[in-house]
């Protein structure tokens, strides 16, 4: 892809853009009553989260998502035009609020349940993605998450495949994951947690072995990369030449949410980059460390640099 990303230089992501609030316990949850703890309110949105760290390692990014006429669709665009993602494709709506995501952790950070309400993303229709064709066309990468429609999605592959784009996708969730299986053969790179994967693969995953199998299953369906996150297990990929498994990067767990958003990012970055794919995941777990070890859901001081000091070897 190095030749192709000197012409084309920039990446489009399509998907959620939201307010994220989250609440951290500082002891075990008592279901029924409340538990004191840390709560934040930030930016999110797995297709924004992307976008941002795209954007804080340089690669030109546009960031094509739907928000409300309201105050938290105008932090989000703020937000993105401080950090240098090209908002001019984001689309403002007045018929539905900017999307919010609300979750609750358990004292050591990690995710307990969760509430997303991502109506607005109906805004990104079909005829939005034909609308766009040449944006989508002259992009070296188009990264998706599944919070779109079905029909939305099918209009991106669709659109992709006539221009030869390769198509990132995150499954975004496991409810939504089941979106992507008909494009398996099509997809370039997709990225799913643990429990995303069993949906995908649909087997079984127990330990690393399991998840390395499951990721080559994933390419034998015809992805082209395979990554699949374990949490403090670390991560596992596959291509069609080679697969492997990177541990965790040892971290203070501060907050879980982001951190898959900041792997997949790197990972696209280093594959823009011609670096090879056991590298760029390397380089995508230092990212997702990082990440857990911010109370943002993106690390703010996020640099290449920065995850080369962090890259576990």
């Amino acid at each position: 892809m190095g030749e192709e990303t000197e012409e084309l230089s920039y990446v489009v992501v399509i998907g959620a853009a939201g307010i994220d609030s989250k609440g951290r316990a500082d002891g075990p949850l008592t279901l029924g009553t409340s538990t004191p703890g840390l709560v934040r309110v930030s930016v999110g949105g797995t297709g924004r989260n992307v976008a941002d760290n795209l954007s804080r390692l340089g690669v030109d990014t546009v960031l094509l998502s739907a928000i409300g006429d309201d105050e938290s669709g105008k932090q989000i665009l703020d937000s993105a035009a401080e950090i240098g993602i090209d908002t001019d494709y984001i689309i403002v709506s007045d018929e539905h609020h900017t999307s919010a995501y609300i979750a609750l952790l358990d004292e050591n950070g990690n995710l307990v349940m969760s509430v997303d309400d991502m109506k607005i993303l109906a805004a990104i229709t079909p005829q939005v993605i034909e609308d766009e064709r040449e944006l989508l066309a002259e992009a070296a990468m188009i990264v998706i998450d599944s919070n779109l429609s079905e029909e939305t999605i099918d209009a991106i592959f669709k659109l992709a495949d006539r221009y030869h784009v390769p198509v990132c996708a995150d499954p975004a969730s496991v409810g939504l994951a089941r979106k992507l299986m008909p494009y398996l053969p099509q997809i370039y790179m997709i990225t799913p947690n643990l429990t995303e994967a069993r949906v995908l693969a649909d087997c079984e995953i127990k330990d690393e072995q399991e998840a390395i199998a499951a990721a080559r299953r994933l390419v034998n369906a015809g992805a082209k990369i395979a990554l699949i996150t374990l949490a403090e297990e670390g991560v596992v990929y596959a291509t069609a030449d080679a697969s492997g498994h990177v541990p965790a990067t040892a971290t203070n767990l501060i907050d879980s949410t982001g951190a898959s958003d900041a792997m997949t990012a790197t990972v696209v970055f280093g594959l823009l980059n011609d670096i090879p794919i056991d590298e760029a995941v390397r380089l995508g777990a230092s990212a997702a460390a990082l990440t857990l070890s911010c109370s943002d859901t993106v690390c703010v001081d996020l640099s290449l640099e920065l995850l080369y000091e962090h890259l576990v070897i």
